[in-house]
């Protein structure tokens, strides 16, 4: 564990996922310090290649996030349970109870910017076919009343902040990302290769809705200028995409990259989530550990039709997305791919400071 002489002052939390690597990798890359809060046996070959200073404890510990903020000044909190399926008390221990116990110590701390990674999930599940929804929109809406645990964590994280903000002075700014992808990311892309090689992916309804898929580095670029931003205290911001696109296209591009088979399948959207909710419940019967084949969440997320607002985070903060679709999905696959082929080993993709892999 790297101990220097200097205190960081950015603290991370969730650094050994996907969204805080990208975080990490470009916040070493602006020469700055950075420290991570990881979990004991936590795997940080990434982090340790980039020179990142860590931290061993755990936010269900605030003894762990009071010794970790010892002289922050930022803390980018990224971690959370990802996925959709777990059981409520997975979910109010890994987001609720660690967000509460780092957001009071970063108080008591003085910490001069936390900076929280939510999802445009704390706005729930809007009316479809409503105008791009931006940040004024309330939070928590049309909530399922069965087993919305991933989308009620968002919501009730959220306002817990807010409400220390309120309170304690919590000096907040929130990100709301939508689905990301990005190189280290050990769930969905080897969900959607593997099924796309095999040709088990259709499209969920027309396929000309709009998804909401985003770039990890994209969201970690916003982050950092959100966090360094004096007038972006109290604020939100979505960063939901780097470029409109339908989930038809989404597909296209990955299909592109790997080289898959073309999509000849459509299903209908109603019944794919009426099926979602039983496959749930009877998983949810049996106590199933992993998530089943297809879940309500799953369903939504690829066949809503909605969309986000990123136009206050592109005039208040000057945000362009650095990679456009295509080449982020490249980029994505080209790792998994390259990963996958020495046998799954982590893959640290270092690169000088500053410098950007060749496409």
């Amino acid at each position: 564990m790297s101990t220097g002489p200097h205190a960081a002052t950015n603290l991370i939390t969730g650094a050994t996922g996907m969204l805080g690597s990208h975080v990490a990798e470009k916040l070493v890359a602006r020469g700055e310090r950075v420290r991570a809060l990881v979990r004991p046996g936590s795997r940080t070959e990434f982090l340790r290649s980039l020179g990142v200073e860590l931290a061993e404890g755990d936010l269900t510990d605030a003894d762990s996030c009071a010794r970790a903020l010892r002289g922050v000044a930022t803390v980018y909190h990224c971690a959370a349970k990802v996925g959709d399926w777990g059981r409520w008390p997975e979910f109010q221990s890994a987001c609720l109870d660690g967000t509460r116990n780092l957001a009071e110590a970063a108080v008591g701390a003085g910490v001069e910017r936390f900076l929280h990674i939510s999802s445009t999930s704390a706005y729930g599940h809007p009316a479809e076919g409503s105008p791009p929804i931006d940040e004024t929109a309330p939070l928590g809406q049309n909530l399922w009343p069965l087993w919305d645990y991933y989308t009620r964590s968002k919501v009730d994280c959220e306002r817990l902040l807010w409400d220390l903000a309120e309170r304690r002075g919590l000096r907040l700014t929130v990100i709301r990302p939508s689905w990301l992808y990005g190189e280290r990311d050990r769930t969905t892309l080897q969900r959607l290769v593997g099924r796309l090689r095999a040709g088990k992916v259709p499209l969920i309804g027309p396929g000309d809705n709009p998804l909401s898929a985003i770039y990890a580095g994209n969201v970690a670029d916003a982050a950092i200028l959100a966090a360094n931003d004096p007038g972006s205290v109290g604020e939100a911001y979505n960063i939901t995409h780097q470029g409109q696109i339908t989930q038809r296209e989404f597909l296209g591009l990955f299909i592109e990259a790997i080289g898959a088979p073309p999509i000849r399948r459509r299903i209908s959207y109603r019944l794919t989530f009426a099926a979602a909710f039983l496959i749930e419940a009877v998983a949810r019967t049996r106590g199933r550990k992993t998530p089943p084949i297809i879940t309500r969440y799953a369903t939504w997320l690829m066949g809503r039709s909605l969309s986000y607002s990123t136009a206050k985070a592109r005039e208040k903060l000057g945000w362009t997305p650095a990679l456009d679709n295509r080449e982020s999905i490249r980029r994505s696959v080209r790792w998994f791919l390259e990963n996958e082929k020495a046998g799954g080993r982590p893959e640290p993709s270092v690169h000088p400071a500053g410098s950007t892999r060749p496409a």
